[in-house]
């Protein structure tokens, strides 16, 4: 009786032994469950986000699908911290195993799987952790599903250690683990949770982290701080154990309260949002079919064809397919953007904007006060009034919505005048308050809107892009997307013209109202002129640009084509096609760009070569190889000798001009040039300033032309848009490691006479400091 029960227990033992191997035999082969293929197991499925850097090398921020935030991280990049964390925690046997731990396996088959100790501890190595990561879709919800899914776990662990290196699998699973708040990877967690790179964690803030491998949701650091250190000194007690900690360290860091430097992951916030999401789109553009445009959008059609025939970064994903012969993706192939902004720059532009836009908005707040139609003007019609703020509703989300559904007017309007509880923009932060959805449609068109570019004309790269004053709020960007009436920061291209046409800055007109005869028998037009200064006298043509007079700039229209004025600006690089070749062209009433503005002025210190603004110098892949480089786009526009004669005037501008606050009021001394701009109304205020190394310009203005102030006081250019130059040119200045400084000089012939013909442009030329000052003396 006893032999047929040894004999039954070997036979048993052996078909359970078979039974195993056929088992395991036919995971190997895939025939039960799923066991990825070799090609698989060796480059896994990883979705690494896209970093976009800074030109000094800072993080900007990334791109990703919401769930796969994750940049890619190797070994070497990791603090020894974290490794040390991870390996005293969750298998402190991992350098010795390959793939199982047969003792841990051993130990949780008795404790959990026969004495039913549920604190008895897992027997999964970190390689296990890993292919369950990697290739289990769905993570099982009982026992009986996790006993069959262990087996593929196994053979998978088996294989990944066969194809990798310990660091490898360690690195992968660090890069793989969700940390939850958006911070996939090891990388974004360290970024999310503490601030610092990956190498640069301490103990505590690595213990922190691998604490919240066991269960990121239980062991979350934001929602539940005493719980997750709590955690976190479970972790440091098993670094103790391992040996990576002594006894006094330990308790030394265990006694280390929990300190966070919390950053959400999100799109919307942080440096450069406007300019991340604007190079987003044109990075994943695709290739413009005009059956996607409507009548009104073929300006667009228009912009994009030409974009993307002659720039290399416009639809660059659709353009170029990795060596697999799939196209790039942003999202997932884990790319690394270089962009030319400088994060200094860039956070001086977001604080003159911020700065300067927080002492006017209390003005215009002030100017509409206790008026029925805030924020359109005291003398606007209230029906017109109604009529735009039914518009704008039938624009919003929730128009649309209620629309699709079925409801019918009466129960929309009913709804946007039903008083809601809502969380609000105000120039303060985010406040909570009560009020209807229409007068919430009042109230953000009550708030005035911004662009501002900032970029070198001797390369074209962009340093610094603000597109609005707060991306959550304001999401249309007015640095390269929207566009405004330009009024006289247009005024330089007509002089440009007259320039290249043979006049001089010294030619002299009397100073007297013009008429200018109109083409297909319209009537004569007469411009205004805010300027009654020395009416009736001679004055120069440089004269009249330093004081942007409306007359002077009529008179050089009856001299010259209106629509060889609307050529030269296409030249320029302003995009607009419907631009119409009018005398009134001359006071700028076409729609541009701030980009493409600041892109004009380039040719004026640039020697008259204008250059597109560069926005990337390179890309590379997710191992380091550069996989495309970008180069600027450089056009000559204008003569050189007519650039010199313009220097002479648009310095003038700034000496004495309408521009003349930048000297007295924010002292800056660089020898520089520019030009304000106001439209009709105060709708639209400017001004492009630039020196030898920098080009920027700003626009300030309301949602909507109609929204503006009523007096020249605040909106004018000098005083809505200059202060934001002048807010930046003061930061990048007293900034020494930026390199830019006050002494530069335009760089103008000896001998160059404004007055009439130029020297040969190759003749050797003399201090720029003496020359300069002696053109100032000669015109002042």
């Amino acid at each position: 009786m006893i032999q047929k029960i040894i004999k039954g227990l070997w036979l048993l033992l052996a078909v359970t032994l078979v039974v195993a191997v056929v088992i395991f035999i036919s995971i190997s082969k895939g025939w039960i469950g799923y066991m990825p293929p070799v090609e698989e197991l060796e480059n896994p499925n990883y979705k690494f986000a896209t970093e976009v850097l800074s030109e000094d090398g800072k993080v900007l921020g990334t791109w990703s699908y919401s769930k796969e935030n994750r940049v890619y991280t190797s070994y070497d990049e990791l603090s020894p911290h974290i490794i040390q964390a991870l390996v005293a925690t969750e298998d402190v046997r991992f350098r010795n195993h390959s793939g199982i731990d047969g003792k841990a396996l051993f130990r949780a088959f008795v404790k959990r799987g026969l004495l039913f100790q549920k604190t008895a501890g897992g027997g999964s190595t970190l390689t296990q952790q890993l292919a369950k990561q990697l290739y289990t879709e769905n993570v099982a919800r009982n026992s009986l599903q996790r006993l069959l899914q262990k087996p593929i776990e196994w053979v998978i662990a088996v294989k990944l250690e066969r194809y990798y290196t310990k660091e490898e699998i360690l690195s992968m699973y660090l890069n793989k683990f969700d940390f939850l708040n958006n911070a996939v990877g090891v990388k974004t967690a360290s970024h999310t949770y503490f601030g610092v790179e990956p190498g640069n964690l301490s103990i505590e803030q690595a213990a922190t982290l691998v604490g919240m491998c066991q269960n990121p949701s239980r062991y979350n650091p934001v929602r539940y701080g005493e719980r997750a250190q709590g955690r976190r000194n479970v972790v440091l007690e098993q670094m103790r154990k391992a040996g990576y900690l002594t006894d006094a360290a330990c308790d030394s860091i265990k006694a280390i309260p929990l300190k966070l430097n919390y950053t959400r992951v999100d799109h919307k916030e942080g440096l450069a949002t406007y300019f991340r999401e604007y190079l987003r789109g044109v990075v994943t553009a695709s290739k413009p079919d005009r059956s996607q445009y409507r009548g009104w959008q073929m300006q667009k059609y228009y912009e994009d064809s030409l974009a993307w025939e002659t720039d290399p970064l416009y639809g660059w994903c659709a353009k170029n397919q990795k060596p697999d012969g799939t196209n790039y993706n942003v999202y997932t192939d884990g790319l690394k953007i270089y962009t030319t902004i400088d994060s200094r720059m860039q956070r001086y532009a977001e604080e003159a904007v911020k700065e300067h836009i927080d002492y006017l908005q209390p003005l215009f707040f002030k100017e509409k006060e206790g008026s029925v139609n805030a924020p359109y003007p005291r003398s606007m019609k209230p029906a017109l009034v109604k009529e735009l703020l039914e518009k704008a509703m039938k624009q919003t989300d929730r128009y649309r919505g209620m629309k699709t559904a079925g409801a019918s007017d009466a129960d929309i309007h009913k709804a946007f005048d039903t008083p809601t509880e809502m969380t609000v923009y105000s120039i303060s932060g985010e406040k909570d308050t009560v009020m209807t959805p229409m007068d919430s449609i009042r109230y953000y068109k009550s708030f005035l809107r911004t662009g501002f570019l900032s970029m070198s004309p001797l390369d074209g790269h962009v340093k610094a892009y603000v597109g609005g004053t707060d991306y959550t709020y304001f999401q249309y960007d007015m640095a390269m997307v929207g566009r405004r009436q330009v009024g006289s920061t247009i005024k330089p291209f007509l002089y440009t013209l007259a320039m290249e046409n043979g006049f001089s800055p010294c030619d002299e007109v009397r100073h007297v109202e013009q008429t200018v005869l109109m083409e297909n028998g319209q009537p004569p037009w007469t411009p205004r002129n805010a300027n009654k200064k020395r009416y009736g006298e001679m004055v120069t043509l440089k004269w009249g640009l330093a004081n942007s007079d409306n007359w002077i700039s009529a008179y050089l229209m009856t001299k010259l084509n209106p629509h060889n004025l609307v050529n030269l600006l296409h030249t320029f690089g302003v995009k607009n096609r419907n631009i119409d070749p009018v005398p009134a062209l001359c006071l700028g009433p076409c729609d541009v760009s701030v980009g493409e503005m600041v892109s004009a002025y380039t040719a004026f210190a640039n020697k008259g070569i204008r250059v597109a603004p560069l926005f990337v110098t390179r890309i590379e892949d997710s191992e380091g190889n550069v996989i495309a480089n970008f180069t600027p786009r450089m056009e000559e526009v204008i003569s050189a000798n007519s650039v010199y004669k313009m220097l002479v005037m648009l310095r003038d501008v700034i000496n004495g001009g309408t521009g003349s606050r930048v000297r007295s009021r924010y002292g800056i001394t660089a020898d520089m040039g520019g030009k304000t701009g106001t439209t009709n109304d105060n709708s639209d205020a400017w001004f492009i300033g630039f020196t030898p190394t920098l080009v920027s310009g700003c626009w300030v203005g309301g949602d909507e032309r109609d929204i503006h102030f009523g007096a020249m006081t605040y909106g004018q250019g000098a005083a809505a848009a200059l202060p934001v130059w002048g807010l930046y040119m003061k930061k990048v200045y007293a900034d020494p490691d930026l390199g830019y400084t006050q002494d530069d000089r335009f760089d103008i012939p000896n001998g160059f006479d404004p007055c009439g013909n130029s020297s040969e442009e190759g003749e050797e030329k003399t201090d720029s400091t003496q020359e300069n000052n002696g053109l100032d003396n000669l015109f002042n």
